[in-house]
């Protein structure tokens, strides 16, 4: 009986160890890994899906703002969320002279 408790026992240990090492993973967006280490700038700019938000991030002059300190909660739309949206909605919003309505959303 103690062999076959010892075995459960060094069952349950190993199954532990995976389970915490499936969930150490970071997640991915776009198939680009997000670091919890990292801002939300810094894990935008790997993923393939999100390279329209990062550009409206840079054209609203947000980028110094979400590399500080948060917390922030940041809805992040895909690229395929921006398609959308009718024909040049994006081209226009990010263009310099549309700066602080682009700020604003």
């Amino acid at each position: 009986m103690r062999r076959f408790t010892s075995t459960i026992l060094a069952g349950a240990v190993a199954l532990s160890a995976l389970a915490t090492v499936a969930y150490a993973e970071n997640p991915k967006v776009g198939g680009a890994a997000m670091f919890e280490d990292k801002n939300i700038v810094e894990n935008a700019v790997n993923s393939k899906d999100h390279t329209t938000l990062v550009a409206a991030v840079k054209a609203a002059g947000l980028v110094e703002t979400l590399q500080g300190k948060g917390p922030f909660t940041v809805f992040a739309p895909t690229n395929e969320a921006f398609d959308a949206l009718p024909k040049g909605t994006v081209e226009e919003l990010i263009k310099p002279e549309n700066k602080e309505k682009l700020t604003k959303i």
